[in-house]
């Protein structure tokens, strides 16, 4: 009997450690599974919609958000179809600081996502799917939509979705993406690795960091962001709403977590405060134009007489257009930005460029930049003086005895025979009087 307990205790102790060791690690496992953070958007959270290359627009195209409907290009310039985007609660920025710093912190945000882990590999078709708050990327390098993906936060208002892929993110004609238990579009993220593409009257949901260019086909709506890091966003006939999303870690305002009744009468001026994070300070960037004259051919102008111009998308800035100086030349204090330096033309020298900036003036100031363009003009040398040459008829004659040269013009000779006659008349004259007077 004595065994027979024993034995039964040690099987209790046994079963208590098989209970332990299947409950410890199952513990462990659930301990090691984070929740994911939002992606840190930066400045790119204004922003609806933020190319690279260029933007193109066709038919109208409505972008709001009270908060994010900012419409950025940069280091492009150009936005086709520009007449027809209805911006209604933001402004465009076009390679201006603003736009220059937003692709800066999409550059950070892109690398953010892509580096998120632990990832789970599900299929390229999300299609049909009801997937839950993680991180997801596709076992084919490549995600679909077609029909409706429903995004279950499971009661999170900050469940975190996040999905990689290698190249594309295409949704397929009245595609769909569908929140459901208090999922949000300001807590899911797109990581492409080359080009998204969103079909005719398809609904997105979402914030789209492309590497290269994103495309929405005509009547697609957007709840969220397009964000292209280096190429274009082409945009036809769409509706895109980048609006506000509370930070729901922060008690509701007016609403005080504290229990004591004499704390809340004194914290009740924060109660109802509106905080407003302030601006972050930009720094300005310093560009020096200095006019370098080289007068080594006979040229005699200085580094006054030229008018030199710095201009951005065509237009003279402050102090622009202005005489030249030498070192250390004219400084601008500037906006981050695409300029080109240039002057007036001025006959008998020719420009060069050296510096910072290309062989055409074009130099790009990023903020805190201190950048310097050099103009030098060398004068060109003098053209020949060319002295005309007039051709001198020489006529030679040999002379044999006595014999003058016969050098005498027609004039001359009347005047030899003239002379001839007097003398023959005077010697005549003179032997007729000696023969009277005798």
């Amino acid at each position: 009997m004595k065994i027979f307990n024993k034995i039964r205790f040690i099987s209790l102790i046994v079963s208590l450690l098989l209970v332990t060791m299947m409950v410890v690690p199952n513990m462990g496992m659930a301990e090691d599974i984070v929740k994911q953070p939002t992606v840190d958007l930066g400045t790119t959270s204004t922003f609806a919609v933020l190319a690279g290359e260029t933007i193109t627009n066709t038919g109208v195209t409505t972008i709001s958000g009270i908060v994010g409907g900012d419409v950025g290009l940069y280091p492009g310039s150009a936005i086709a179809g520009e007449s027809y985007l209805v911006v209604t609660d933001g402004a465009i920025h076009k390679n201006d600081v603003v736009a220059i710093k937003a692709k800066t912190d999409l550059v950070t945000a892109y690398d953010d996502a892509a580096g998120r882990i632990p990832v789970t590999r599900i299929a390229s078709e999300l299609g049909g799917k009801t997937l839950y708050p993680g991180v997801y990327d596709s076992e084919n390098g490549f995600f679909q939509i077609t029909g409706t993906l429903t995004l279950d936060a499971q009661g999170d208002p900050d469940g975190v979705f996040v999905f990689k892929t290698a190249s594309t993110l295409i949704t397929a004609v009245d595609s769909n993406i569908e929140l459901k238990n208090e999922a949000r579009f300001c807590r899911i993220f797109w990581q492409v690795g080359s080009s998204a593409t969103l079909g005719t009257n398809s609904h997105f949901v979402g914030h789209i960091f492309a590497l290269t260019s994103i495309a929405a086909e005509n009547g697609a709506t957007v709840e969220g962001q397009l964000l292209a890091r280096n190429g274009s966003v082409t945009l036809d006939n769409n509706t895109i709403t980048n609006g506000y999303c509370e930070d729901t870690s922060l008690p509701p305002i007016g609403q005080n977590d504290d229990k004591d009744d004499n704390e809340d009468v004194k914290d009740v001026k924060n109660d109802d405060e509106i905080i407003i994070t302030p601006v972050e300070t930009i720094e300005p960037a310093i560009l020096n134009v200095i006019k370098h004259v080289i007068n080594d051919d006979g040229g005699i102008a200085v580094a006054s007489d030229f008018n030199l111009h710095v201009k951005i998308d065509g237009i003279d800035v402050e102090q622009s257009p202005a005489p030249g100086e030498e070192s250390p030349g004219t400084k601008y204090t500037l906006d981050a930005g695409i300029y080109k330096v240039s002057e007036d033309d001025f006959e008998g020298y020719t420009l060069s460029y050296s510096g910072d900036s290309d062989s055409n003036g074009n130099i790009t100031l990023a903020p805190g930049d201190n950048k310097t363009v050099t103009i030098t003009n060398n004068d060109n040398p003098l053209p020949p003086v060319i002295i005309p040459t007039i051709p001198v008829e020489v006529i030679t004659t040999t002379v044999t005895g006595g014999e003058l040269p016969n050098t005498s013009t027609g004039l001359f000779r009347l005047l030899l025979i003239g002379f001839a006659l007097t003398l023959i008349g005077a010697i005549g004259w003179c032997w007729r009087t000696r023969k009277f007077n005798a």
